[in-house]
């Protein structure tokens, strides 16, 4: 009987092997296709919390005001979307793409922007970390 059945049992294998690799590779793909197409939630600076720590979050309002570290390192950006206010942070690696792209962060303020950002907390506040230089854009 095992000898009857080993075989088919071994085709069986084969074939559901064959089928998952297709199936996942035809997963990836699309992935790969749609993932540009797939936006971060938008979201209202008051309903930022806790909760929402982790995520990634888009957010339009105006810059307030722009401080960057002393050592120059990173930068902090105050946004108003007229909900509340939130800290922007910018680390080095992003301010060099936003610099080597040409734009000065200056022009960014008063100007009512969308960023993208994780959201985090430091010292009991919320905050957004931009990931990457197209992560902020102005908005008209």
């Amino acid at each position: 009987l095992r000898i009857l059945f080993g075989d088919f049992m071994e085709l069986n294998d084969k074939i559901i092997f064959k089928v998952a690799l297709i199936t996942s590779l035809v997963g990836i793909i699309g992935m790969l296709v749609f993932a540009s197409y797939i936006e971060p939630k938008e979201i209202q600076i008051k309903d930022i919390t806790r909760n929402n720590i982790g995520e990634t979050v888009a957010v339009t309002g105006v810059i307030e005001s722009i401080k960057e570290s002393s050592s120059g390192s990173s930068c902090f950006m105050e946004l108003n979307d007229g909900t509340g206010k939130i800290n922007l942070i910018i680390f080095e690696s992003t301010l060099v793409e936003l610099k080597d792209a040409g734009n000065d962060l200056e022009s960014f303020k008063n100007h009512k922007v969308k960023v993208i950002g994780s959201i985090t907390e430091y010292k009991s506040s919320m905050e957004l970390i931009l990931s990457n230089s197209n992560s902020i854009k102005l908005v008209s």
